[in-house]
C-alpha cells in the first residue's frame, strides 16, 4: 500500500534517490532515466486522453496509465529481488503484451492498409497519440539501455514495443479511421 503524507523529504537534494528495494542510486542512473521516460509517457497519455473525444479511447488510455504505473514499479525494483513475496511489486508478464496485441488487431481491422508512412498529425487527438507513441519509443530505448548493464524483466521491453504500436493504430483511428492521416510524400519537400 502506498501512503504519501509528505511530498518533499529532502532525500534527493544531493543527486540520489531511492528505488523499489530501498537502495539509493544516482538520479542519473539508467534505471531512473528509464523510469522518468515511463512517467513522461504517462503524463503525455493524460494529455492525449483529454484530446480524445471517443470515450472508449479515454477508457483505454486510463487503463494504459494504470498499466504504466505497474510497469514503473517493475522497472523501479531490481529484477529478481522481490522473490514472489505477497507485497512484492507487480511484474509485467507475457499476458500484458498479448492483451496489447489483441487491441492492436481490433483496431487494425477497422483500417485500410497503409500505402505510405504517416506523418504525426491530423486531428488533435491523433497528434496527441502520435506524441505519446514517440515518447513510448524513447522509454523503450531507455529501458533497453538499462538492460545492457542490469537484468531487466524482458516483458517490459516487449510491452513498451507493443504499446507504441497500439498508440500508432489508435492515432490512425482518431484520424477518422485513417481518412485524415497525413501521408508522407517522398521527395516533395519545399526546403
Amino acid at each position: 500500500m502506498v501512503r504519501l503524507d509528505r511530498i518533499y523529504t529532502g532525500g534527493g537534494d544531493h543527486g540520489e534517490t531511492s528505488i523499489g528495494d530501498g537502495s539509493r542510486v544516482a538520479k542519473l542512473h539508467p534505471r531512473i532515466i528509464a523510469g522518468g521516460a515511463v512517467d513522461e509517457l504517462n503524463c503525455v497519455l493524460g494529455v492525449a486522453a483529454s484530446a480524445c473525444p471517443q470515450s472508449s479511447f479515454q477508457e483505454i488510455i486510463f487503463r494504459m496509465q494504470q498499466f504504466l504505473f505497474d510497469l514503473g514499479a517493475d522497472l523501479c525494483t531490481p529484477f529478481g529481488e522481490d522473490k514472489g513475496e505477497p507485497n512484492s511489486c507487480p511484474r509485467i508478464k507475457a499476458a500484458h503484451a498479448t492483451r496489447l496485441e489483441e487491441l492492436i488487431d481490433d483496431y487494425v481491422a477497422q483500417l485500410e492498409p497503409l500505402t505510405s508512412f504517416v506523418l504525426p498529425g491530423g486531428t488533435a487527438a491523433a497528434a496527441s497519440l502520435h506524441h505519446a507513441r514517440s515518447v513510448c519509443r524513447r522509454a523503450e530505448l531507455d529501458v533497453l539501455r538499462l538492460s545492457e548493464i542490469e537484468p531487466v524483466n524482458h516483458h517490459l521491453l516487449v510491452s513498451l514495443n507493443r504499446l507504441s504500436d497500439l498508440l500508432f493504430v489508435m492515432a490512425r483511428i482518431a484520424n477518422d479511421c485513417g481518412r485524415q492521416d497525413v501521408l508522407w510524400k517522398p521527395g516533395q519537400t519545399i526546403l
